[in-house]
C-alpha cells in the first residue's frame, strides 16, 4: 500500500511538472514575437520650426542611433508615423530632436506603444 501511494505522488508530481513546463512552453513563443514587434507611434511637430533630424535609442544606451528622418524634414504643424523595428520587448525610448535653428531637445524615458503619439511644442 505504501509503494502505491508513493508511486500516486511520484506520478501527480510528475504530471504536475510535465503541466507546468507545457504553460512556460506555451507563453515562450509570445515572449519571443514580442521581442521582435516593432512599435509604431506619431511624431507631431507643433512648434514654429522645421524639424531636420529625430534620433530614438534605448534609454540604456548613451549614443543615438541614426536620424529616423533621414534626408526629409518635419515641417511645422506636421505629423508622420514612425515606426521602430529594433526587437526590444517595451515601448520605453530616448528622443533627441534637432530643429532648422540648431536648437537640440533631448526627452528621456518617453513611453510610445503602438498607436501613441509624441508631440513636439515650443
Amino acid at each position: 500500500m505504501g509503494q502505491l501511494t508513493a508511486f500516486r505522488n511520484l506520478v501527480g508530481h510528475s504530471l504536475t511538472a510535465a503541466a507546468l513546463s507545457t504553460s512556460v512552453l506555451a507563453f515562450a513563443p509570445n515572449r519571443v514575437s514580442a521581442q521582435t514587434e516593432s512599435v509604431t507611434f506619431k511624431l507631431v511637430n507643433n512648434t514654429d520650426l522645421i524639424l531636420n533630424e529625430f534620433y530614438a535609442s534605448p534609454p540604456s544606451t548613451d549614443e543615438w542611433e541614426e536620424d529616423i528622418l533621414g534626408v526629409d524634414t518635419l515641417d511645422s504643424s506636421s505629423s508622420v508615423p514612425i515606426t521602430i523595428n529594433d526587437g526590444r520587448e517595451d515601448c520605453l525610448y530616448d528622443f533627441k530632436s534637432v530643429f532648422e535653428d540648431g536648437q537640440v531637445v533631448v526627452s528621456e524615458n518617453v513611453y510610445v506603444c503602438n498607436g501613441g503619439q509624441y508631440e513636439l511644442v515650443n
